[in-house]
């Protein structure tokens, strides 16, 4: 058996012994959306340091665990904090959380994330639905031996974002006036904000913001055959365009200011889901 399906085994059969409970949704909380766990009537928590062999979250703002609970009646494992390739984790590990969201019988992926707005017309705070992305400056994570157990040796990646679950997000953020922005993701590595230069080049490719994290997951959890939607909160002009310097902090003060909204946005668009 193919050593990462080994792994991913014992992290699920980990969680067993803690909890019985089987999402229908996985939710994903980038930096400075942790808070959104509040909405769910918790069953069940469990840190990503006692699940053996799981990479543990170093960056600010990643709270680094699991909760199980309900939304609306919906199941739902809310993972509170990511880890990312830039922290020195194979890009293995950094897809591993969402392969194990599948092994626990997740079947959507629920991505969100904060990010850098290359579209000049996206301001701090917007929320951006992402409808595709731009992965070709990371690892991919399928890379290596095929793990026959998840998925294909070459799937196809024609709809990486569901076309459905984005309709569903839309008609949501339509009926709640909630401002919804539209576009294309771009994963870089980090943990180094973009030069000026990059941005340029990304915007040439057809990119409408840009972060660390996401893109990677959302090959993987299509991989394996979960239908997977995303959601970017944009936290600052990317450089080059906005007068001053990029920080972490900056991030996640405008992740709490677009809270509310993101939060409402989320939370019936997975009890949408559910109908």
């Amino acid at each position: 058996m193919d050593k990462r399906y080994e792994k991913l085994l014992s992290c699920r059969d980990y969680i067993r012994t803690r909890t019985d409970f089987v999402p229908k949704v996985a939710l994903v909380l980038g930096s400075g959306l942790g808070g959104f766990a509040k909405e769910l009537d918790v069953e069940c928590e469990v840190s990503y340091a006692d699940i053996p062999g799981f990479p543990v979250s170093t960056v600010p703002g990643h709270e680094g665990r699991f909760i199980f609970g309900t939304l609306a009646g919906v199941n739902v494992a809310c993972m509170q904090g990511r880890v990312h390739y830039y922290e020195g984790y194979e890009i293995d590990d950094v897809v591993l959380p969402a392969r194990l969201l599948k092994l626990l019988g997740a079947e959507i992926l629920f991505l969100t994330n904060a990010s850098g707005g290359v579209n000049r017309s996206f301001d701090a705070g917007d929320l951006m639905l992402i409808t595709d992305h731009i992965a070709v400056f990371v690892p991919n994570p399928l890379i290596g031996p095929n793990i026959e157990e998840l998925g294909t040796r070459f799937p196809d990646m024609s709809h990486i974002y569901d076309p459905a679950l984005c309709g569903v997000i839309r008609s949501v953020a339509a009926e709640n006036s909630i401002p919804l922005r539209e576009g294309v993701y771009c994963q870089l590595t980090g943990p180094s904000y973009e030069s000026p230069a990059e941005i340029r080049a990304i915007a040439a490719l057809g990119a409408d913001a840009v972060g660390m994290s996401t893109a990677v997951e959302a090959v993987a959890a299509n991989h394996c055959g979960m239908r997977v939607c995303g959601i970017s909160c944009v936290s600052n002009k990317a450089a080059g365009l906005s007068p001053t310097p990029l920080s972490h902090k900056e991030v996640q003060e405008a992740a709490d200011k677009a809270a509310p909204l993101f939060t409402k946005l989320v939370r019936e668009s997975i009890a949408a889901f559910g109908k």
